[in-house]
């Protein structure tokens, strides 16, 4: 049986907070390591999730302030402004249907929904694809994909940096399975994300990049190629290996 994307789509998917001084050259500036999270609404399945490392977990490549700011200011108004999105929307408050879900149906939906859920999800997987720990590579399954279908780690580097460097204004870079079992690289504008049924080459993110200013001027200003090269060194590989194992069991369970 041909399997199609949004049936892989459609399936289940499977700190403490404390401060620290973060100074600069002139002052010092108060930088929460982690952000107290609230659940704005429980009875909703959308949940802002706390983020899994302190804000200067991730220095060198991704300063504090950076984090802070791009993680407590912009995805936390991505969320409140979905939710928003979502109130009055029958097809939605009928159901609730998982965020996966309803990125896939996001052409019955508003531009503002489209831009907020797409900025919701895409931050949460964007914090989840890095770690302080980072340092192995791809093992198993995923390398031998990576390898077969890049020729080897390098090249996809190569090919997914190109994607985010030359994502003209603002957007994302993608690695992802497509409904065949074969990985993509790709790019996408704004917060358009390969789940959506409105972009060009729809499949399962295993790995994302923000391109958007926000995510990397206070320290790299205008050289997006640095700050991707520094985003090499934070990536989780046994996070994406794991989506990548999951995405393609459900794969197999539906042929």
């Amino acid at each position: 049986m041909k399997t199609t994307l949004r049936t892989l789509i459609l399936l289940p998917l499977g700190l403490a907070a404390f401060l620290m001084l973060s100074c600069n050259s002139k002052t010092q500036e108060r930088v929460e390591t982690t952000p107290e999270v609230q659940q704005e609404d429980t009875a909703l399945p959308y949940v802002f999730k706390a983020l899994p490392y302190a804000y200067d977990a991730l220095e060198p490549s991704i300063d504090a302030r950076t984090m802070e700011i791009h993680y407590s200011r912009h995805h936390r108004a991505y969320y409140n402004n979905f939710l928003k999105a979502v109130e009055g929307v029958d097809a939605i408050e009928d159901a609730y249907p998982s965020i996966e879900t309803l990125l896939a149906d996001i052409s019955r939906y508003s531009p503002a929904l489209r831009n907020n859920a797409g900025g919701y999800y895409n931050h949460q997987l964007f914090w989840e694809n890095m770690t302080p720990q980072a340092g192995s590579l791809p093992e198993g399954l995923l390398a031998e994909a990576i390898d077969q279908t890049f020729g080897s780690l390098e090249d996809l580097k190569a090919v997914f940096s190109q994607a985010g460097a030359t994502r003209f204004g603002s957007g994302w870079a993608w690695l992802s399975l497509d409904s065949e079992g074969g990985l993509f690289v790709s790019s996408t504008p704004n917060q358009d994300n390969p789940l959506m049924d409105v972009v060009e080459q729809q499949g399962v993110p295993l790995l994302a990049l923000d391109v958007w200013e926000h995510a990397y001027y206070l320290k790299y200003q205008n050289k997006r190629a640095d700050y991707i090269e520094a985003f090499w060194n934070v990536i989780d590989w046994e996070e994406v290996t794991r989506r990548y194992e999951n995405a393609l069991e459900q794969l197999e369970n539906i042929k």
